[in-house]
């Protein structure tokens, strides 16, 4: 039989489901559809330390509670505490969810994530960093940053600039809405299992006995199948995608971000983004975060005022702040635990 822990408040925003070799992790905040909160974020790194260690743990497999696997990040708590003087607390929250973003990159051993339904901003850095990532019919993948002033973090810059072509420009400029399908096909998703199966799929990786990433694939491949891409689907004009996102202008900013990770190791990309992160929660730059939180997820008018109002009124000197070490006594870049298991692609020059 499987147990499950769990405990009251902020501890059931985590479940522990414990069967055998196996860890099944399950974000449980399902009225915000999963939305990682502080707690969810520091939970996690704990137990994937924790587990990493365990020589009786030989999976984990991470999935969400109702219709979204996760959604992104508790966004409104970092504004409150934006608005309120308090960026570096801020900080802090990136530097778990960075810390646990390499971490996943680098797990000696399988993850299992279950995308059964939205997959959004920090849900994708908490997901796509793992190895094994299945989609089914339910599942929305987004990278919806930019409508909110910021850029997609979380390690997007790594995962974003390795999908086909210039597919991976095109999601992280427009924040574009991909299915299960395509999510199988530019290679966000390992796997591709109608979710009737999971029930089924789930009991028979409870009787695994290993942490052989090939034969926990080979169990999922028993119950996945090939979808059909729309006909209407974006990957499917990727020729078109190809040709508007291969090009270089001014106004290319995340573009230029993505294309500098193709060349990167997720570990440098990770202190990269976590530079530019806390460069637009401490707003000396712009406060485009914070208005375009308001416009979307707060007031809800949907129509944010831009500071700048047009592109190219953005500077180079405005984008290379960006990038630069942020100036402030109290603050330092991002200091990545030393890993004994990096895979080559996943090398950095830290």
């Amino acid at each position: 039989m499987a147990s499950f822990s769990s405990g009251s408040g902020q501890e059931d925003e985590v479940l522990v489901e414990e069967k055998s070799f196996v860890r099944t992790l399950i974000l449980n905040r399902p009225k915000q559809l999963n939305s990682a909160s502080r707690y969810m974020i520091s939970r996690l790194l704990e137990l994937f330390l924790v587990y990493e260690k365990d020589s009786n743990v030989k999976l984990v497999i991470l999935k969400g509670k109702g219709r979204a696997f996760c959604a992104g990040g508790d966004v409104a708590a970092l504004v409150h505490d934006i608005n309120n003087g308090n960026w570096k607390s801020c900080a802090i929250v990136s530097w778990k969810v960075f810390t646990l973003n390499y971490l996943m990159a680098t797990y000696s051993k399988p993850q299992v994530s279950i995308l059964n339904g939205i997959v959004m901003g920090g849900g994708a850095g908490c997901s796509i960093h793992g190895s094994l990532r299945v989609a089914t019919e339910n599942s929305v993948f987004a990278m919806p940053e930019t409508a909110l002033g910021l850029f997609p973090d979380t390690g997007a810059s790594y995962f974003l600039s390795r999908l086909p072509g210039h597919f991976g420009e095109y999601l992280g400029l427009t924040g574009a809405r991909v299915d299960g399908a395509e999510m199988l096909a530019c290679g966000l998703a390992t796997h591709f299992v109608p979710s009737a199966k999971l029930p089924s799929l789930e009991a028979a990786l409870h009787t695994v006995d290993s942490s052989d990433k090939a034969i926990i694939s080979a169990v999922i491949g028993q119950y996945s199948e090939l979808p059909m891409l729309k006909e209407q689907s974006a990957y499917r004009r990727s020729d078109v995608i190809n040709r508007c996102f291969s090009r270089r202008t001014v106004e290319d900013i995340l573009s230029a971000l993505i294309r500098e990770g193709r060349l990167q190791g997720i570990g440098q990309c990770l202190v990269r983004e976590y530079r530019m992160v806390c460069h637009v929660m401490q707003g000396e730059v712009s406060k485009d975060f914070v208005e375009g939180c308001r416009a979307l997820l707060l007031d809800k008018d949907k129509n944010p005022k831009w500071e700048p109002p047009r592109l190219e009124l953005v500077s180079e000197k405005m984008v290379d702040k960006y990038f630069s070490k942020v100036d402030d006594e109290d603050w330092e870049d991002l200091k990545l635990p030393a890993r004994s298991n990096l895979p080559a692609s996943a090398i950095a020059k830290l």
